[in-house]
């Protein structure tokens, strides 16, 4: 039985890519749906692209984040599940129908997840890496996941009318890691279908791919030490990434002690740390290789084990300090 979904896309300043997105939806085989389109205030020409296709156009009077814009999405819809993606996420032809079959099975307090394609639209090298890293860490537990992030996110409309929604007075990213933590407290239960994808717009360079590396860290950092969950393994804030950055950190000490003292023993300490970190992040390293080969593996694990680990960790510290400073002013200022 096909049930009625509404697909709810908030949307700022997403004119570069919300007309396919808006696309690839209507291109679906799957038919009983609708979509609801919240912009966030843009500048730029979203609304009119958004307006070239027959979905429900809300606008927000304010820019307020992507939490209130799918709440107000949520309110508005009038469909058996909701179904949420982002303005930069194409889904699939078969997607939805998945949706349809996944949920149609499942209990009301089941919120599936989805997540990326390995391959995403932009089919670059930091592109690549970066899906290709999403889509392992998200899917590594299925039964058991941390979070489902809102690229790929299915409930029931009444379950989530009943759960209060998106937290609006958040942080800029990390809504959905908060919701699904809420939602598991609430006695809801989180599972991942990997069949369930949509393809991601990235066009990440260099910089950006960093850029978006210290942004992300800095925010799971600061949410992490409220939440009390720094060393949990969750879906992209893996403890093989969080193992990573911790080698890199030591790796990076122990051969300036090396460099200082000349003590050998350091070189072996070095040695052993490589080979821990590759142990545990051989599933992420043997994805790489299964998604485009020898060549693309060898540099994105050089890539992974080199240069991502620095923008992390430059962000967890960001994110300390912030946690910090701002606990400091609060106390300050009672």
């Amino acid at each position: 039985m096909e049930k009625f979904i509404s697909v709810i896309i908030p949307n700022y300043q997403g004119g570069a890519t919300i007309a396919r997105c808006l696309e690839a939806v209507f291109a679906s085989r799957y038919q009983n749906f609708e979509v609801i389109v919240v912009d966030d205030c843009s500048r730029d020409d979203s609304v009119e692209v958004i307006k070239k296709f027959p979905c429900k156009l809300i606008r927000l009077a304010s820019h307020a984040g992507a939490a209130r814009a799918r709440n107000i999405g949520a309110t508005h819809s009038s469909g058996d599940m909701i179904f949420f993606t982002d303005a930069d996420c194409l889904l699939q032809e078969n997607t939805l129908a998945l949706v349809n079959q996944a949920m149609s099975s499942a209990d009301p307090n089941t919120v599936i997840g989805g997540s990326y394609t390995s391959f995403p639209f932009d089919n670059n090298f930091f592109s690549l890496f970066q899906s290709v890293f999403v889509n392992y860490s998200e899917t590594r537990e299925v039964d058991h996941p941390d979070y489902i992030a809102t690229h790929a996110m299915v409930i029931n409309a009444e379950s989530f009318h009943k759960s209060g929604g998106f937290s609006e007075k958040f942080l800029p990213i990390i809504e959905d890691v908060d919701f699904s933590h809420r939602l598991r407290e609430q006695g809801y239960r989180l599972v991942i279908n990997p069949a369930i994808q949509v393809q991601h717009i990235f066009n990440f360079s260099l910089y950006r791919s960093l850029s978006n590396a210290i942004r992300k860290s800095m925010y799971w950092t600061m949410y992490s030490i409220n939440y009390g969950d720094v060393f949990v393994d969750s879906g992209t804030a893996s403890i093989g990434l969080k193992t990573n950055v911790t080698a890199w950190f030591a790796i990076g000490l122990f051969l300036l002690a090396y460099y200082l003292t000349g003590n050998s023993v350091l070189i072996l300490l070095v040695l052993l740390l490589l080979a821990i970190n590759l142990f545990v992040n051989r599933g992420l390293l043997t994805a790489f290789y299964r998604t485009r080969g020898f060549k693309f593996a060898l540099v994105a694990t050089a890539y992974y084990l080199l240069i991502y680990p620095v923008a992390v960790g430059l962000g967890a510290l960001a994110g300390l300090a912030r946690h910090f400073v701002g606990r400091r002013v609060l106390q300050e200022n009672t």
